[in-house]
């Protein structure tokens, strides 16, 4: 089988920790191949998610390397039994970029889901016509069908909140944010309302940092933060206007991490962030 051209996050997340806990254990690559029986180039491939590889072989190495974390190997092989089409995403593939597909799977696995917007509403939280303005908005126009396809991808990925098993969700929303109207004052209207009614639940939490804050905390970009049930292989997703970071480092996720406690520490509690919400939407 030909190496892929365009691996997974998680796939690429699979190679890059199988690498890690190489180093970490003072192994060469060389010796990596002599154990599996193969060349050093398929090992290189492995590592960096352009050929899978299977569980009793991650196994194997974790040995190797003396990874003593069974929850990691666990769950590396649960990765690696991951297989293309398995999931709703997969209907996406070729219709829209990977990183829109990238985000869903990485919702997906966790357990729980933080977020930091500034300017926006959060897309798991989006209703149907906010989110359709949103992708009318770009600075190059789409055609109609990618726009449709964009939306329908949005609002399907808000089952993970709904299913038997729901990702809990805290969403800081900085007071800037529901005040934009964009699409006008009906589809803002309805976007807050849809806000008051999701943040009732047991599973949402939106906190909301006001502009009677004095404090300052770097919001610029928009943060996703997706914990694991390993929390070694959590993941954070940056946005910018031209597309979305995935980082995993330890150095960066605890950078993150600390980036969502200081906002959420300087936001309104949840009771005090809904009268917010309704006061802002009544005033619409």
């Amino acid at each position: 089988m030909p190496p892929r051209d365009t691996p997974t996050v998680r796939q690429v997340r699979l190679g890059s920790e199988l690498r890690r806990m190489r180093e970490r254990a003072g192994r060469t690559a060389r010796e990596a191949a002599a154990l599996l029986g193969v060349d050093q180039a398929r090992v290189s491939n492995i590592e960096a998610g352009r050929i899978g590889i299977s569980d009793e072989r991650i196994r194997r190495l974790a040995t190797f390397y003396a990874c003593a974390d069974v929850s990691l190997v666990d769950a590396l092989c649960a990765i690696a039994d991951e297989r293309r089409g398995q999931f709703w995403w997969d209907e996406y593939r070729g219709i829209l970029a990977p990183g829109f597909l990238d985000v869903a799977e990485m919702e997906h696995h966790a357990v729980y889901v933080r977020s930091m917007q500034a300017m926006l509403m959060p897309g798991l939280l989006q209703t149907e016509d906010y989110a359709r303005v949103l992708f009318q908005g770009v600075v190059h126009p789409l055609p109609t069908e990618e726009i449709d396809a964009r939306v329908e991808y949005r609002m399907r990925r808000q089952v993970i909140l709904e299913r038997e098993d729901p990702v809990r969700l805290t969403a800081t929303i900085h007071e800037a944010a529901l005040r934009m109207r964009f699409g006008g004052r009906k589809v803002a209207r309805a976007q807050l309302e849809h806000l008051m009614e999701v943040s009732g639940s047991e599973v949402v939490t939106v906190r909301v940092v006001p502009f009677t804050n004095e404090d300052f905390v770097e919001t610029t970009n928009p943060i996703l933060y997706a914990g694991t049930a390993v929390p070694r292989l959590d993941t954070v997703q940056v946005d910018n206007v031209v597309g979305g970071r995935f980082l995993d480092a330890e150095a960066e996720l605890h950078r993150y991490g600390k980036l969502l406690d200081r906002a959420e520490s300087l936001a309104l509690d949840a009771e005090e962030s809904r009268q917010l919400i309704h006061h802002i939407a009544r005033e619409l």
